[in-house]
């Protein structure tokens, strides 16, 4: 099992959300986060001193079974990918253990 986290452009979400469904990914976790790469955030000058802010991102979470690793990140590669600065990272965690909450299932039976 794997815990795969991806970090995308926020008008990207619609079509990662798309791609994954496509690939039978069907459970995913968002949120909107801040940060900054290789982009080094934005500059902005408030009161004469130099500010560097922080850019708007979107955190993709997933836990998948062993043999959906590569299409669901194939999937999330495909989707985003520009070829200009700031498409985004995935992250790709082993996941020790899942437990569905509702029937007590655990490991891969738990994430379906």
């Amino acid at each position: 099992m794997k815990y795969i986290v991806a970090i995308i452009q926020p008008h990207k979400l619609e079509e990662v959300k798309q791609a994954l469904e496509d690939v039978e990914v069907h459970l995913i976790t968002v949120s909107n986060v801040h940060g900054r790469g290789r982009q080094k955030g934005f500059t902005e000058v408030y009161r004469g001193s130099k500010e560097v802010g922080l850019l708007k991102k979107i955190k993709v979470e997933t836990a998948v079974n062993d043999d959906f690793v590569d299409t669901a990140v194939g999937a999330i590669e495909k989707s985003c990918h520009t070829g200009k600065p700031g498409d985004g990272k995935i992250f790709i965690l082993d996941l020790a253990e899942c437990i569905r909450i509702g029937t007590g299932e655990r490991g891969p039976a738990a994430i379906g």
